[in-house]
């Protein structure tokens, strides 16, 4: 064998075992994805007249998906409306009646100007004068009681208003949104169902992002800023692995013991720091699935 033939055999031999060391680089951490999801319950009491959705289901805005049954609530609603009409009317009459005893009022103010001057030129007598201040003072109970009896009125009237608008929330939460894009993990109720208060119907969560939460020994944590950017390594084969950039958005201030999840029982007894690295979500990412980092 010539030395060229030598020199290139040699140089491809690197190569490869050079190309190996660097796609078989240890990663620092291992974790699995997670995504922050939360339950939509019930607001109200009764029955699903519908609910339009299923587990997968992806929603890119705010949809309607649901509604409960709001027949009585309607029911009450307009049974408050006519009930108030028919108190409002009152109104006027009362209206109409503090009117009138404002004028007899001013009528009283003017006859006592005129017995209180004759009294003073001897031309009435002091019964006179205690018979007029007698009914302005009658006058003015009676104009207190009516308006009175005015703000008892507009009092009702204000309570009903109260209770008509706590009925139509009642309404409003009676339809189900999914309030933001999000998938549907879970289902736990279906059409026709009847609900209450709190009872759960359905699960989402954001997976524009899923979370890689991975752990970390006291070692590593000082090369870890949050804001960072880390490489993330999922599974593309039996043998290869596909890189993903991450953020580093949370860092435990605690340490705990390695979770039970691993293996060894040496790696369990370790303390270890939880990280969160986000990870933008193409639709190949799922929940539950494991990821590596490396640090960068």
């Amino acid at each position: 064998m010539n030395i060229k033939k030598l020199i290139g055999i040699s140089a491809m031999v690197l190569f490869v075992f050079g190309s190996c060391s660097v796609g078989e680089q240890e990663s620092d951490a291992y974790g699995n994805f997670e995504a922050v999801d939360y339950v939509i319950a019930a607001e109200n009491n009764g029955k699903l007249v519908f609910l339009n959705l299923e587990e997968g289901d992806v929603f890119d805005t705010k949809t309607q998906v649901g509604v409960i049954d709001t027949t009585q609530l309607y029911l009450q609603k307009e049974q408050l409306r006519s009930k108030r009409k028919s108190v409002a009317s009152g109104i006027n009459n009362i209206l109409s009646r503090i009117a009138v005893y404002e004028e007899q009022q001013s009528i009283l103010y003017k006859d006592k100007a005129r017995v209180d001057k004759m009294y003073q030129d001897g031309a009435a007598t002091q019964k006179d004068v205690d018979d007029i201040d007698g009914n302005i003072l009658v006058i003015h109970k009676q104009i207190k009681a009516v308006k009175t009896e005015n703000a008892q009125v507009l009092a009702e009237l204000e309570s009903m208003d109260y209770q008509i608008k706590a009925l139509n929330d009642l309404i409003h939460k009676s339809v189900i949104f999914i309030p933001e894009p999000a998938t549907v993990l879970e289902k736990y109720r279906e059409a026709y169902e009847m609900v209450t208060v709190g009872a759960p119907l359905f699960k989402l969560a954001d997976m524009s992002s899923l979370d890689l939460r991975v752990y970390v020994d006291g070692t590593q944590l000082h090369q870890i800023k949050l804001g960072q950017k880390v490489d993330v390594l999922i599974d593309d084969s039996a043998k290869d692995n596909q890189l993903l950039e991450g953020d580093v958005i949370w860092i435990s201030s605690q340490s705990e013991f390695t979770p039970k999840i691993v293996q060894t029982k040496e790696e369990r007894v370790k303390l270890v720091y939880a990280v969160k690295v986000r990870v933008k979500n193409d639709g190949q990412l799922k929940i539950g699935m494991p990821g590596e980092i490396r640090i960068r």
